[in-house]
């Protein structure tokens, strides 16, 4: 089944929202209308640049979606600091990350609260990625596919089967976030390819065929032709190289190359 690739750029806690507008303008500029048809192309800014980068993507009708880094679980209250999935709505946000493993690492967030994360955001109208991957001590001591599988299976607890055909999953290993170090193209898609499979065991075949799979963890130019030309890889959720419009415009015309 063709499943259309998805290439979202994670920005992390960098740019204002006005460096924000000038990257998405680069970045519009190097694209042609079929690296759009080929491809769907997200940017994920921090929060205090999604209305800018809303209103950018609207005025212009521009062909890119337009994500969220997280979102609490809750619909609103007395959670200072929190942005809920309520809010993002209606900034017309359409994909919220869910789960990163720096949202796992440094603030805790558990398989339960991820789960929750999933199911706001589907309330609200959105769709998640849901990331999901091991450490480098637990792909050493042969628990990769392990610590996957759980992480799936539980962060999909009461979702539907259409929701999840309609979710995209990101496998990152966090062993290759920031550090330059990705796994091999083998590597990646036969997790990703696990990753397929526990959906199909979860619901239905059918399901999995549709579920989109990213691929992420030091994505750059170099590498992303090769990563994204697998079969089970339906995409790359990418970090720093999103933040140089030049790199990021050449991973999402990686299309070109195949």
């Amino acid at each position: 089944m063709a499943r259309r690739p998805i290439i979202a750029g994670n920005w992390k806690m960098n740019l204002d929202h006005l460096e924000a507008i000038g990257l998405v303008q680069r970045l519009v500029y190097h694209l042609e209308p079929r690296d759009y048809e080929a491809t769907e192309i997200v940017v994920v800014p921090p929060f205090t640049s999604l209305r800018s980068i809303q209103t950018l993507i609207q005025g212009d009708r521009l062909d890119i979606g337009l994500g969220a880094q997280q979102c609490s679980e809750e619909e609103s209250g007395a959670f200072t600091g929190e942005v809920s999935p309520a809010m993002l709505s209606r900034l017309d946000v359409g994909y919220v990350l869910c789960g990163h493993s720096e949202r796992r690492t440094l603030f805790g967030e558990t398989d339960e609260l991820v789960n929750r994360k999933v199911r706001a955001v589907f309330a609200h109208g959105m769709l998640p990625i849901l990331c999901v991957g091991e450490s480098a001590e637990q792909r050493d001591a042969g628990e990769a596919e392990a610590i996957v599988t759980g992480q799936v299976l539980a962060c999909l607890e009461e979702v539907s089967a259409e929701q999840a055909a309609s979710m995209v999953i990101a496998y990152e290993p966090v062993w290759a976030i920031g550090t330059g170090r990705t796994a091999t193209s083998g590597d990646a898609d036969g997790m990703c390819a696990t990753v397929r499979s526990v959906v199909a065991g979860r619901y239905e075949q059918s399901v999995a065929d549709r579920l989109r799979v990213q691929y992420g963890g030091s994505v750059k130019p170099g590498n992303a032709a090769e990563l994204l030309r697998q079969p089970d890889i339906d995409g790359a959720l990418v970090g720093g190289a999103s933040l140089d419009a030049d790199d990021f415009a050449v991973i999402c015309r990686y299309h070109r190359t195949r």
